[in-house]
C-alpha cells in the first residue's frame, strides 16, 4: 500500500570541531561574539524528515511516496532516491531556490551549533494531496507552515487516514491550530519534549487527545516509547544498539516502522517494537540514510530481540 509522506528533504552538512566551544566563547563577551571554528572533518548527508522516513519504509518493503518541494541543487539527492527505488514523482523542484540545508557543528562535548536554511520548504503548499491516487495512508511531518496546514486539511477531506507528526515545526502553530490538526488526524506522534509543549499549547491531556484520534505515540529516547489507544497504554521497550554512533534521524526511522506496522494491520505492541528496532538500527550508523538490511534480516533481529516474530 502506498504511503504519502509529506515533509522536508534537506542536506545535512555535519562538521566536527576538535575542541570545546567553551574554550573559545567568553561568557562576558557574547554581545560582541566573533568566532571561527576550524573543522577539518566534514561530511554531507541526505536528510530531511520525508527523505528519512521514505528511506526507512522502503527498507521494510513499503511503498513510500514522498511529497516535498526542493531546490535547484537537488539532482544528487534525486539520483540517490532512484538508486534506492523511491518514487520521486511528487518531489517538486522550485526554480531559483536551494534545497533546505542544515549546517551542524559538534564539539568534543557533543554540544552543537546549528544553522538551518529552509529554502524550498517554504513552497510546500504548492503540492496538493488530491493530485495523488491510490494512497492508503499518509503522514504530515515537519515542512513549510502553510504546506502542513493545507496537507492535513486535504488528507482529511479525502478521507485518507494520516499521522500528524509536528516535530520541530510544532512551535510554529498556535494551540488552536494544533487542536485542529489533532481533530483532522488519525494518529499523533511526538517526542517527550514535543508532548510537553503540545499539552501546554492546547491544554489537552492524554484522554482528551485519544478521544479524537486512534492513538497518541510518545517517544522517550533511551526510555523507549509509550502508545496510548482506546484507554490502553502500551509501554514499548528500547532495543539496545550494538554501538551508539549518531542519534540524528532516529525519530524518522521510528516513524517508518510505525507506518509499516499500520499498513500491515499489526497490533500496537508489534508496531511499536518494529518502530523501536528501526530507531536502534539507525543509531548504530552515522547519517540518516546509511543503514541497510533486508526484510528477512530485520525479521531475524526482531525475533532475537523480542523472542517472537511478526
Amino acid at each position: 500500500m502506498r504511503t504519502l509522506i509529506c515533509g522536508s528533504f534537506a542536506y545535512d552538512n555535519i562538521m566536527v570541531f576538535g575542541d570545546r566551544f567553551k574554550n573559545h566563547i567568553l561568557p562576558d563577551q557574547v554581545h560582541i561574539l566573533n568566532v571561527c571554528f576550524l573543522v577539518p572533518e566534514m561530511r554531507r548527508e541526505f536528510g530531511g524528515c520525508a527523505g528519512n522516513i521514505a528511506y526507512g519504509l522502503k527498507l521494510l518493503g513499503g511503498q513510500p511516496l514522498p511529497m516535498a518541494t526542493v531546490g535547484q541543487d537537488f539532482a544528487p539527492y534525486r539520483q540517490w532516491m532512484e538508486s534506492c527505488g523511491i518514487d520521486g514523482t511528487y518531489v517538486t523542484e522550485v526554480d531559483n531556490t536551494l534545497t533546505a540545508q542544515a549546517y551542524i557543528t559538534t564539539d568534543l562535548d557533543d554540544n552543537q551549533i546549528t544553522a538551518f536554511h529552509p529554502g524550498a520548504m517554504g513552497f510546500a503548499h504548492r503540492n496538493a494531496i488530491d493530485e495523488v491516487a491510490d494512497v492508503a495512508l499518509g503522514i504530515v511531518s515537519p515542512d513549510g507552515r502553510e504546506g502542513m496546514i493545507e496537507h492535513a486539511a486535504q488528507f482529511a477531506a479525502a478521507d485518507i487516514p494520516f499521522i500528524f507528526d509536528p516535530g520541530q515545526g510544532l512551535p510554529m502553530f498556535s494551540g488552536e491550530e494544533l487542536s485542529n490538526f489533532i481533530d483532522q488526524a488519525t494518529w499523533v506522534t511526538v517526542n517527550d519534549y514535543e508532548w510537553q509543549l503540545l499539552q501546554e499549547k492546547t491544554g489537552l491531556c492524554v484522554a482528551e487527545i485519544t478521544e479524537r484520534v486512534e492513538a497518541l505515540i510518545v517517544t522517550r529516547g533511551a526510555k523507549g516509547s509509550v502508545i496510548y489507544s482506546n484507554g490502553d497504554e502500551y509501554l514499548i521497550p528500547t532495543v539496545t544498539p550494538g554501538e551508539v554512533n549518531d542519534p540524528t534521524g532516529c525519530g524518522d526511522a521510528y516513524r517508518a516502522g510505525l507506518i509499516y506496522g499500520l499498513n500491515q494491520g499489526f497490533d500496537w505492541e508489534t508496531t511499536g517494537r518494529i518502530a523501536s528496532l528501526m530507531g536502534s538500527i539507525k543509531i548504530e550508523h552515522n547519517g540518516t540514510q546509511n543503514h541497510q538490511f533486508t526484510l528477512d534480516e530485520f525479521r531475524q533481529r526482531y525475533e532475537t530481540e523480542f523472542g517472537s516474530s511478526f
